[in-house]
């Protein structure tokens, strides 16, 4: 007790004497990103796919050129359409702008096949014929249309390609082209049904086809739907494998040698599901090249995947060849599933993550990675993310790289966020997530963490690209902190009770737009204070001890609900300039 007095009188002393933590005044505007231009087609606009992918490629250097929102944009049902009435994105003028880029001379590109194909991922689960409507009138083959795009892309072997694919998740969207909730629970509990696992000769196209409807004796599944309904989810669930075998075929021909592949496998089940004969054949045809290194991935994850993309191009082109980890687990539960979404236990999960960035395991690894599981004792809680909380001090302490995961998947409430506020330095932090399922924080942390160390020990010090990775760590660490858990569930009770509404789509029906706002805006005002104020008053690391430097100002603005629902925010993240390193004092940070 008297040395907490003590501490408390000492920092009140230094805040008199003007000694206080500095708090640079966050700028208006951020430097311009100057670099290598990467062209980026998302898979559609939410902040995972867009403003977080342009934090991470300016962190690494890069500038990312992307198309107008309205060619990418996904709007649910009774929402304002995008132009032409659509719900969906536009290929066709995402493929125009491509090849305007490509004449422009860029030789770096990420693009989403899902948008080029269908418009989007929403929109992906949903269509079943191969002929989209062109703006204007007309029609086209999809297929046809992202051919020649390939083709073309193709011609300059200077080029790197990085093509986005996914295998598609057990059940259609809510709120798309009229899906109930009643629907996707009937349609996902069917795709859950063990399936007769194919290999060798059987392991075609057309038998993984056939194998939707048949359950793992051969027989045929019956399932109580209204008609039509389970016909056209299978149908979109076709057109989308072929599709994306349509694209193997291709990327096997000559002249495609420069074309990488990243493909995600979205929402999925312990079960012996309709999805384990799709990964099954599209692993099969992944590429490695001369070297045996692979040039095509097929993971876990569909939202991480422009960041994995993104990530190993960057690791590719600096020469990267990879570095050691030490992964530790607090929780218990590491070996199963993390959430009723993933089909692998997360170390394995961890595993190929760690593969794909040429990480190797080593209880003395350079990079630290703490991942704090679902507790195995709801007892213990307390016990496994406060053995965590020590090792992350310790590693503070040594001056060790740290990469920190909440695979909790929420059942440690709050107790863990504001533990980690209190009592640890947030902006030393390589990378951290914790937002969404499993399978993709343990992409995200990863992906930033990799790169965020690997563009350290190359040496390069862009200012730029400095504030890009304080933008993208702030991001993770106050949506996850501040909004998932706190403001969140306070508009989901706001938006139902107060308003009659739904939080899964403020049309449907309309609520009072600016009354959700101001709700968002006031929460988020009163749950920010004690992340901001840590990560005002956090170092960065750096690789030379006492060589890095302090976080100066941050502040939050222009909040939006990107798909006008409750389940994800956007909002803009401002900066002021760096500071000298922050001093402790009695365990708070000074200058």
């Amino acid at each position: 007790m008297k040395r907490h007095i003590t501490a408390a009188l000492l920092a009140c002393g230094l805040l008199l004497t003007g000694c206080g933590a500095v708090r640079t005044e966050p700028l208006d505007r951020e430097p311009a990103a100057e670099g290598p231009v990467i062209a980026y087609v998302p898979l559609d606009d939410r902040p995972d796919n867009v403003e977080r992918v342009v934090y991470l490629a300016e962190s690494l250097g890069y500038a990312l050129e992307l198309p107008e929102p309205v060619l990418y944009r996904t709007r649910l049902d009774g929402q304002p359409r995008n132009f032409d009435e659509l719900q969906r994105g536009e290929p066709w003028s995402l493929c125009t702008w491509v090849l305007e880029q490509e004449a422009a001379g860029c030789d770096r590109y990420i693009l989403s096949l899902d948008q080029l194909h269908s418009g989007g991922l929403v929109s992906s689960r949903a269509m079943t014929e191969d002929e989209l409507a062109l703006p204007g009138g007309g029609h086209v083959s999809s297929s046809g249309l992202l051919e020649g795009l390939l083709a073309a892309l193709a011609e300059d072997p200077n080029n790197t390609v990085w093509l986005l694919d996914s295998v598609m998740r057990l059940a259609p969207t809510v709120g798309y082209e009229g899906g109930t909730l009643e629907e996707y629970n009937a349609i996902r509990a069917y795709g859950m049904e063990p399936r007769e696992a194919l290999a060798d000769e059987a392991l075609t196209l057309e038998n993984v086809l056939d194998s939707y409807r048949r359950g793992a004796d051969g027989s045929a599944l019956l399932y109580g739907l209204e008609p039509g309904v389970l016909e056209a989810n299978l149908a979109a669930r076709e057109r989308k494998l072929r599709l994306s075998d349509r694209v193997r075929q291709t990327l096997a021909q000559p002249g495609y040698g420069h074309f990488r592949v990243m493909i995600g496998i979205d929402d999925s089940s312990l079960e012996d599901c309709i999805q384990k004969n799709e990964i099954a054949y599209l692993r099969r045809g992944l590429r490695t090249g001369a070297d045996g290194r692979s040039l095509d991935w097929l993971l876990a994850g569909v939202d991480d995947l422009a960041f994995k993309a993104l990530v190993r191009l960057y690791l590719d082109e600096t020469g990267w060849q990879g570095d050691t980890a030490a992964v530790r687990y607090y929780g218990g539960t590491e070996d199963r599933p993390a959430c009723d979404y993933d089909f692998q236990p997360l170390t394995t999960v961890m595993a190929e993550h760690l593969a794909l960035f040429g990480l190797t395991g080593s209880e003395t690894g350079a990079l630290q990675v703490l991942v704090l599981t679902q507790p195995a004792d709801e007892a213990e809680k307390s016990g496994y993310y406060g053995a965590l909380l020590q090792d992350l001090r310790a590693c503070r302490e040594e001056n060790r790289p740290v990469i920190l995961i909440d695979a909790g998947n929420g059942r440690y409430g709050t107790a863990f966020h504001e533990a980690l506020t209190k009592e640890t330095e947030l902006g030393y932090l390589l990378s951290y997530a914790g937002f969404l399922d499993m399978a993709i924080v343990t992409g995200t942390a990863l992906s930033h963490g990799v790169a965020r160390y690997a563009y350290l020990q190359s040496g390069a010090r862009g200012e730029a690209a400095e504030r890009a990775f304080a933008r993208t760590l702030a991001d993770s660490v106050i949506k996850d902190f501040c909004y998932k858990n706190v403001v969140r569930n306070d508009l989901l009770t706001y938006i139902r009770s107060g308003l009659g509404g739904d939080p899964n789509n403020f049309w449907l029906p309309k609520i009072d737009l600016e009354a959700v706002q101001a709700r968002l805006e006031q929460g988020m005002e009163d749950a920010s204070v004690g992340v901001i104020r840590n990560l005002q008053r956090s170092n960065f690391f750096s690789p030379e001890p006492g060589g890095g430097r302090g976080w100066g100002g941050v502040a939050l603005k222009n909040y939006r609900f990107p798909w006008d629902r409750a389940f994800e925010i956007g909002m803009d993240i401002l900066l002021g300039e760096f500071t000298e390193p922050h001093e402790k004092v009695w365990g708070v940070y000074y200058r």
